[in-house]
Parts: structure tokens; sequence; C-alpha cells
């Protein structure tokens, strides 16, 4: 018997979408059937997720990267790769995927006081039934009604802590399920209870509310069995008291206010659900992304103060949800902001947050690269894609649809002996990518590092040749894998002759961001910081967002050890023309600007968060700063000592982070789209089910890819994927 052919797919780019395409393409239910090779710019996977191991090696990161507790599609994967990679216990420090991820259960928003000064929100959230990536039960928490009987759950028990508080009894916690002991059941029953508390004015006391959410909870359980309005008369009876209340017990007592506003947002996006019929719309949360999220819970009755909360701002942070780059302009569709927080908060498994114990290319796509490579997956590294072709719609034959008949390549380094690059570095026997890439391994490699060829640069167009793959020669299918920011440059055929992807590119709107990491040689209780090691939003620009990442000093090696590391990010603002290829020094402006913006932040606004790291207002302790080259803990005490940590720009523009701005998730495109016969698309960028630039909805994304080649992974399998 003939051995049959393997088709060819050809997987561009190295980001969470595209290796989430090649590792379901490749599995062995598919007996070999498809032949995948991944394109990849530079040396080394990752995408926005890149990482590498840079002096004492130390994990240097494209930003800050945490994995969330309801990240159930990239969770599953991830646990499934590391069990087929199979290290042996004890031979790795990171064997399994429990060694190599941890729980993270606090978080902390930046509030700001009437007196101007800063004050951090700490919360604690305790663990949730399960692990991330664990098999669900018939039971389905992706559904909107189950959202609302979870969101009265926080609710009530939100009231309850307020009503403990005022009663000098200490805060009680916001967990706990939703319960009807001591009600009547369902139907009329619950129903005339709920019209005594509106009758009586029994909303207007704190245990008339938390009597008022339980019965919601209950109403909640079962929607179709209660009278039609009563519930929303209810909620909005609960609401209108509820602000009352807020108005009156906020004004001394900042931590009774940040609780009413929680309560006051969740009542804003529950009657807001109701109001505008989202649990009969067959577009579910997606009809009111056409509305801004402080736009749409504004019109549902969420007071300003509320609105300008520091939850507020720590939504919009979370999300880079800032046109252009600019603070002034936060832009976040309603409908996409609320799946986000609903599943952030009401549906994750082990910890609200899951942090790495190194880079996120040593723990996520290392592990990946290994597993494929055993599979049989080719990698082409230092390919840098210019053109996605298609045939001419001349030569297209009566009802055949467009396909891609080649893809347009710059070989930006050749291999000596025409090898396979090997890419990895052994780290204290932990498999890594590292900062540089190995000139030993490139032909010419000693002249090219020697003129500092940037291969991750879209500025920098050197090369050795180029290359032109075509269609049934060298693929059969492509999955087009690169950030949103590329594909106008990139797929220029398409974009010209397709309306839909104009619109895409032109409406769906990306944003630069901006981060730095620090050593120290203090630990953070030295410096101030009181609380356990945490993540922070919503403190002032231009970094609003801090992790603390002390548990990484036992991963690098470093000649006197630091005592203390810290990751901040934001967006950057727009910049003018950056696509202009001919602009050779725009990253290295771009980046000279990071590094001013962290200066002027570590001296003006660092003390905020740390008052010992600062010797005098306006003035950071430099020789905090610990410098790999140091043999000893001396050195400059100045600005320059800067120099010595880690920071960039992410303006390239496959590096965009991609928006969801008001009225743009519609001109999304689905890699379920079949308008071409052999391409199709994966990214966060695309229709996914969930459209917000993170990891699970490249995840998300890239198994649909996959299931529009080979119909598997099924879509009933990809989790949240709620699109009919």
């Amino acid at each position: 018997m003939k051995e049959r052919k393997p088709i060819e797919v050809a997987v561009i780019g190295g980001g969470c979408a595209s290796i989430a395409s090649a590792f379901e393409l490749t599995r062995p239910e598919h007996q070999g059937k498809y032949h995948v090779t991944i394109y990849q710019i530079g040396w080394r996977l990752g995408g926005k997720g890149a990482s590498g191991r840079g002096p004492a090696d130390r994990v240097e990161e494209h930003g800050l990267h945490i994995w969330m507790g309801f990240y159930e599609n990239a969770f599953r994967l991830l646990r499934e790769c590391y069990g087929e990679l199979n290290r042996a216990p004890g031979s790795s420090r990171m064997a399994d995927w429990r060694d190599a991820f941890f729980p993270a259960p606090h978080i902390s928003v930046a509030d700001r006081l009437r007196d101007g000064s800063w004050f951090n929100w700490m919360a604690y959230f305790p663990p949730g039934d399960g692990l991330p990536g664990d098999p669900l039960t018939a039971y389905n928490p992706f559904r909107l009604s189950s959202y609302m009987l979870r969101a009265a759950t926080l609710v009530r028990s939100l009231l309850v802590s307020v009503q403990s508080s005022r009663n000098g009894q200490g805060a009680g916690g916001i967990g706990g399920a939703a319960t009807d002991a001591g009600w009547p059941p369902l139907g009329e029953a619950v129903a005339e209870n709920a019209m005594r508390l509106i009758k009586y004015g029994l909303l207007a006391t704190t245990a008339g509310l938390i009597e008022a959410a339980g019965l919601l909870e209950i109403m909640f359980r079962n929607l179709t069995g209660n009278p039609e309005g009563v519930v929303q008369r209810l909620l909005e009876a609960v609401a209108d008291a509820a602000r009352v209340q807020l108005e009156s017990l906020t004004s001394d007592d900042d931590e009774m206010r940040r609780l009413w506003e929680v309560v006051d947002l969740v009542l804003s996006g529950l009657l807001g659900i109701l109001r505008f019929g989202l649990l009969s719309d067959r577009r579910g949360l997606d009809a009111i992304d056409e509305y801004d999220c402080r736009e749409w819970l504004r019109m549902n009755g969420a007071s300003e103060r509320s609105l300008n909360s520091a939850m507020m701002r720590g939504i919009y942070d979370l999300a880079f949800a800032y046109e252009n780059g600019d603070p002034g302009r936060p832009r976040l569709a309603a409908g996409q902001a609320l799946r986000r927080t609903l599943r952030m908060f009401l549906t994750y498994r082990g910890s609200l947050f899951w942090k790495m114990r190194a880079g996120m290319g040593d723990v996520v796509f290392a592990p990946f690269y290994e597993v494929l490579a055993r599979r049989g997956v080719s990698f082409r590294f230092f390919h840098r894609l210019e053109n996605v072709k298609l045939a001419e719609a001349a030569a297209l034959a009566p009802g055949e649809k467009p396909y891609v008949e080649a893809l347009e390549f710059d070989v930006q380094a050749e291999i000596k002996d025409g090898k396979e690059y090997s890419p990895l570095i052994n780290v204290r026997g932990l498999p890594c990518w590292p900062a540089r890439p190995d000139y030993g391994q490139i032909a010419e490699g000693e002249r090219i590092e020697r003129e500092g060829w940037d291969f991750e640069s879209y500025w920098d167009r050197r090369k050795a040749e180029t290359k032109t793959l075509r269609v049934s020669e060298d693929f059969d299918f492509v999955v087009l894998g690169v950030g949103l920011g590329a594909i106008p440059h990139v797929c220029r055929e398409i974009v010209a002759r397709d309306v839909r992807w104009r619109e895409m590119v032109a409406r769906v709107k990306t944003v630069p961001t901006q981060a730095f990491q620090i050593w120290m040689r203090e630990d953070m209780e030295q410096l101030g910081w009181k609380d356990p090691p945490v993540n922070i939003a919503g403190f002032v620009q231009p970094f609003d967002t801090w992790a603390d990442m002390r548990h990484l000093v036992a991963e690098e090696n470093w000649p006197v050890q630091p005592r203390s590391i810290a990751y901040f990010c934001s967006v950057l603002p727009d910049g003018g023309p950056a696509a202009d290829r001919s602009d050779a020094a725009y990253r290295a402006r771009r980046r000279e600007e990071v590094r001013r913006n962290a200066i002027r932040f570590l001296n003006q606004d660092i003390g905020n968060l740390w008052p010992r790291a600062v010797e005098r207002p306006g003035r950071f302790r430099w020789e905090l700063l610990a410098d790999p080259q140091e043999l000893e803990a001396d050195g400059e005490a100045g600005e320059s000592r800067f120099d010595s940590q880690y920071w960039t720009a992410n303006v390239n523009p496959t590096d965009r982070y991609v928006l969801s701005v008001p009225g743009s998730t519609k001109y999304r495109i689905s890699p379920l789209d079949n308008s071409y016969d052999n391409l199709t698309i994966a990214g966060d960028w695309t229709d996914c089910g969930f459209n917000e630039g993170c990891v699970e909805a490249a995840v998300k994304s890239g198994r649909l890819a996959a299931h529009a080649i080979s119909r598997l992974p099924l879509l009933e399998e990809i989790i949240g994927y709620d699109h009919p």
C-alpha cells in the first residue's frame, strides 16, 4: 500500500495561538495526517509572551505575565503538554505543571484617598474548587444565568461583610455558595416575599438588603420559574436602596466605601443584563459591546463614585484599555468587560491568579517546543513573513474560493551546514530560551553580532536571502498566527481585496505597551511594603500595574543575589508613523522613552508603594539596584544604575496589544471563517468567544484554527466557546 503523504500545514508565528494550533494538529489521534512547520521571526517562540535569560540568567519578559484561574483552555493544553513531556520526578525542578505554577491569591488595587495619598486595597481570594484544566462537570459555569447566580451570592456576602463591619465584628468573607435555606423554593411564594420587602420599606436596612439578596439567589436559580418583571423590580429596589445607604455610610469610612462600590457595580451589571434582555438574546454579552463599560453601567444606575473607583480603574488597566495608549481615553467594550470580570472573579479554580516560577518562555514555550519537536514538528527560525500572496482572481475556476498561492519570507540568517537551529539553553537543568541568539550556530554569526542585527525589530530589514513557499509544493494549509498589528503589512493583497479585512484592521485597535523590571538589594519589607506578595492595578501612570516577583530570585544566578524583584507595565502612548520602515532608529527612540518614564516613575511615585525606597521626595535610592556585572555590592548610586536593569518598548507591529474598544468586536473575523480555501487565522485578535488580549483568548483561537482544518477538537470541547 502506498504511504499517505501528510497534509502540510504552515504555521506562521510562535505565540500562544500558533502553538495551540500546532499542538492540536499533531495529536496522536490524527495518526500523522498533518505535518506542521512553524515559521518564526528571530530565535525564540512566544510572541508577546516570549522571555529570555539575560545576564546572571535573569528572567527578562516582554511584560508582566500572570495566568488566571479561569484560563481553562490554556491550562488544559499546558497540563497535557507536561504530561506528554514526562519529565521524571526529581530530574527537573519543574517536572510537573504544579512545579512550574503556584497560586497567587492576593490582589490589590491602588485607591486614591481624599488627601491625595494612596492606599493599597488588598483582597485575599480563597481557593476555588478544583484546578484550572480539570474536567468540567455537566453544570456549565460559563452560562450567563450561572454568572448571575454567583454574582447574587457575592452581593449577599458583601452585604454581610458591611453589616459585620458596622456592628464592630470585622468584615466577613466574600465566598460561599448560593443557598435558599429558610425560604420557599420558587415561584409565587418567593415573589410574595420579594414584594413584602419592597412594600414595607424593609430594604432601608442592611438586614433587609441581605434578605433581599438571598431572594435574588433563589430567583436566579430558575429565572423562568418566577413572574417576569418581579426579579427586575426586586433588583431595582435593592440597587436603589443600596445606593442611598452608600451615600450615608461613606462620608468618613473608606473601607465601607470600597465595599459599597463593588456592590454598586455588581448590582448595576445584573440589572443591565435583565433590562437589555441579554438572557434571551442569542448574542449574549456581545449585544452590548457597542457601549463602553462605564457608559453601560452608568445607564443602569451605577454612581459616578463607583465608576471612577479603584476597582473600575483596575478593570481597564488589566486590559490595557486606553485607546492610542492615552490614559485620558479609557475605552472598553461593555460585553467583553463584563464577560472577563464575571469569569475572573466567579469561575476561577484553584486560585484567582497563578504565577510562574520562571519566565513564560521557560515554563510554557520551552515545554511546548520540546513536545512538538518530538512529534515531528519542523521549526524554521529567522523567517520573517513579508507577504501572503493570493492566487489571481482571474485564475480561479468558476465557484472556486480564493486561496493562498505563496508565502514570501525574508530569511534573516542561515544556519550553518543547513541544520535546524537549536534554540534552547540549559539553566541548571532547565531548558530555557536565551535573551540573545546563539551566533555560533549562524552562518557569518560573528559579523552579524558585530554589526548588531536586531532580528526582532520590524525596522531592521537586513537578511541573508529571500524564500518563497508555494501551495501544493511546500504547504497545503496556512495558519496565520501573527499579531494583528502586522496584518496590514503581511496581508496587503487580502486587505486590498476584502472589505471585511479592511474593516477589521481599521476598527480593531492595537496599542503599544511598556514594561520594566528591577532587581533590588533589600527585601520588600525593608523597602516599607508590609503586605504579602501581590499584583496591583490602578496605580499612577505611566506604570499603573505592579507585581512582586521576589520568588524568581531563587531561579536566577547572581554573583551577589538580589533580595527582591519587581515588574511594572502599562500602555505606551502611540508615537506617530511607526509603520515607516525607513526609520531605523524608531524602536531605539521608544525604548529610550520607556527608560526615561521608568526613572521618573521611580523618583516621583514609587515612594507611595515603598516608602523606604526613597531617600527624600523625588529621589529614588539608586544604590538599591543590583547590577549583574558587579561581583560585590558596590558601584555608582545615580540614575545611571538603571541602565543595568531591564526595560522594553513593545512597539513592533506584531507586539502591539489588541484592544476591545466599543463597537469593534463585531469586526473581528473568526478562525472558522472559510472565505479562503486554505487559510485560517489565529490570535487573541480574532473572534474566538473571548475577545480580549490574553493567553486564554489566544489558545481558544488556536484550537478553533485547528478545528477549521481538521474538525478537531470538537467545538464543545473548546471551553467557554459559546458562539453559534
